[in-house]
Parts: structure tokens; C-alpha cells; sequence
């Protein structure tokens, strides 16, 4: 099999990763990691939601919709609900003074984003392998060697040094914890991105 790391494409932008550790820290002053009722090893903390509506940050729509294949038989089943990413267009409020602000404001500036979220993997822990309806904006803000992103088969590590990658979600993939320490990325689902 030919591997493609063409499913990770670093962007031509680049944030400060002392400022992105101090506005997390700032972040979980005001609100902590929630989850999905029933699923283990998954945090988020929303930046965006729909304009108006606080409920559209709870729950499983902390999660969205999703594709996996869940056992030997190898059939493709959906989770969860559907997502209008394109309505999740405010940033929240209470955290408008906080350097993710700035990071909102120059992506949305380059890209057509739906939900911005902080997403936690904790220690010795993974993702389904599953695939998503649309790619991902990762920027690392906390992480380890053992923190592996796996696209299509393809292993990578991407490090917190301020850079921004988009991964292609729509294929399947996962992503595991391997070290001792959280794993915390920014995460946000791009609209109007294609991969070659």
C-alpha cells in the first residue's frame, strides 16, 4: 500500500503556541471538558455555536455526525446527528478575551468554518476509525510523541508549535493518545477545503 501524507497539508499559518497554552489555561477557568452521554476518553469545549443558541453546544452536538465500522463484518453504520456546521458562526462570548478570539478571526478570514472546538484526548486512549463529512483544522496546543493522528492507514504526529494543519477527515482515520499527559487540539470542521 502507498502511504499518502497528502491527508495532512500544514497551512500557510502559524500562531503563537505560548499564547495558545495560556488562553486554553484561561479557557479552563471558565468551563471545563463535557462529553457525550455513554462515551468514554472524548472532551470538547465549544468556541463557536449556532448565533443565540447555547443548546447548540450540548451533547451529542458536541460530536456530529459520524461513519464507522464498528465490527468484523465491515458495514458501514452512522452515529450521532447531523451537523449545520455553517450555522456555528458566533464565537462565544465568555471567551471573547481570550487569544482564541484572534485565532477565529484570522481562520475565518482564510477558511469557511463550522464548529470551533478545544478537543481533549486523554491519556492511553483512541478515537473510533471513522470518517467525517468534511476535513479538520488541527492546531496542537498540547501534545506528546505518542500523540498519533492516523489517516487512511497513514500515521503522523503533529507537534504544538503554533502550526495549523487540515487533515482529510472524509477518509477514515482515528487518533490515540499513546503518552501520559492530555492531548489537546483546537479542532474545526472546514467547509470549503478540497484535497487533491
Amino acid at each position: 500500500m502507498e502511504l499518502n501524507f497528502n491527508d495532512f497539508q500544514r497551512q500557510d499559518v502559524k500562531f503563537d503556541i505560548n499564547e495558545l497554552q495560556k488562553a486554553y489555561k484561561e479557557i479552563l477557568k471558565i468551563k471545563s471538558f463535557s462529553g457525550v452521554e455513554g462515551v468514554s476518553n472524548f472532551g470538547a469545549i465549544s468556541l463557536t455555536q449556532i448565533p443565540g443558541d447555547p443548546n447548540s453546544i450540548k451533547g451529542n452536538k458536541a460530536r456530529g455526525v459520524f461513519w464507522t465500522k464498528p465490527d468484523k463484518s465491515g458495514k458501514e453504520v452512522v452515529r450521532d446527528q447531523k451537523i449545520d456546521e455553517a450555522a456555528y458562526s458566533e464565537f462565544i462570548d465568555e471567551y471573547k478575551d481570550t487569544y482564541f478570539k484572534e485565532v477565529f478571526e484570522t481562520l475565518s478570514s482564510k477558511y469557511k468554518l463550522g464548529r470551533v472546538r478545544i478537543l481533549l484526548k486523554e491519556p492511553r486512549s483512541t478515537l473510533s476509525w471513522h470518517r467525517d463529512p468534511e476535513p479538520r483544522l488541527h492546531i496542537p496546543i498540547i501534545t506528546n510523541p505518542g500523540a498519533i493522528m492516523v489517516v487512511d492507514h497513514v500515521a503522523k504526529h503533529m507537534p504544538a508549535d503554533g502550526s495549523v494543519w487540515i487533515t482529510n477527515n472524509t477518509k477514515y482515520h482515528n487518533a490515540f493518545n499513546g503518552g501520559e499527559e492530555n492531548r489537546i487540539h483546537l479542532v474545526a470542521c472546514v467547509l470549503d477545503y478540497k484535497f487533491n
